[in-house]
């Protein structure tokens, strides 16, 4: 889901800066609402946990190049569910800045599109969890028909994101459209695979009861809304 260097060049970049300051600046609104609610040791504990696990996505999980991007292990319905929407963004763009900081220099002049791909998605995500999962049912007992319809958004909304920055940046050139293509159907198997995971984690997260009242994960993961 990276934007390459060369994908948006130029003046074109500060369309990128603008969505990323954006999604960041609700990012830090859902955090101030969280943080009125639950207080800051929540907040700053899901937060750390979220943010070492996305660097784990980045630089443990395995990538491969495909078309315009590079296919990740981006497990954000997953973040979501255990952690919550504010928490998840922070782990999200914090896990990002860092790879960029010490691993990929060469990714942060992209790291305003980068985050809007990661972000968009999410909150996206998030307004969908509580449309599809009804307040009666917590998320250790979801079905793989929910949580595949949270990856779906998600992760084709990473695809979706990916596909605009390299229509803004080289326009709908045969070749350009065909990277985008195979991105987009390189996707389709983190589509599938992802709520299997969702789903293998929450079972996880079932049996460990000791959870249940820890400010480590979100009340809604045990609890009913």
């Amino acid at each position: 889901m990276h934007i390459e260097p060369g994908v948006v060049e130029g003046s074109k970049m500060i369309l990128g800066y603008a969505t990323g300051t954006g999604a960041v600046a609700w990012g830090v609104k859902l955090a101030w609402d969280m943080l009125r609610q639950e207080g800051a040791l929540p907040l700053v504990l899901r937060s750390l946990l979220t943010t070492l696990l996305v660097f784990g996505f980045f630089e443990v999980l395995p990538t491969k190049p495909v078309g315009v991007s590079e296919v990740h292990l981006i497990l954000g319905t997953t973040l979501l569910l255990l952690f919550g929407v504010a928490p998840a963004a922070i782990g999200l763009a914090a896990g990002l800045l860092i790879q960029g900081l010490f691993f990929a220099p060469t990714d942060l002049p992209q790291y305003g599109m980068n985050v809007t791909t990661l972000l968009v998605p999410l909150y996206a995500t998030a307004a969908l969890a509580r449309r599809v999962i009804p307040q009666q049912v917590a998320y250790v007992d979801i079905r793989y028909a929910q949580a595949f319809k949270l990856s779906l958004a998600y992760q084709g909304g990473i695809v979706a994101w990916v596909a605009f920055w390299a229509l803004y940046g080289h326009g709908v050139e045969a070749d350009n459209l065909a990277n985008i293509g195979a991105f987009g159907a390189a996707y389709v198997v983190v589509i599938v695979a992802e709520p299997l995971i969702d789903l293998a984690v929450l079972a996880l997260a079932k049996l460990l009861h000791g959870l249940k009242n820890s400010v480590a994960v979100q009340r809604r993961l045990y609890h009913v809304g």
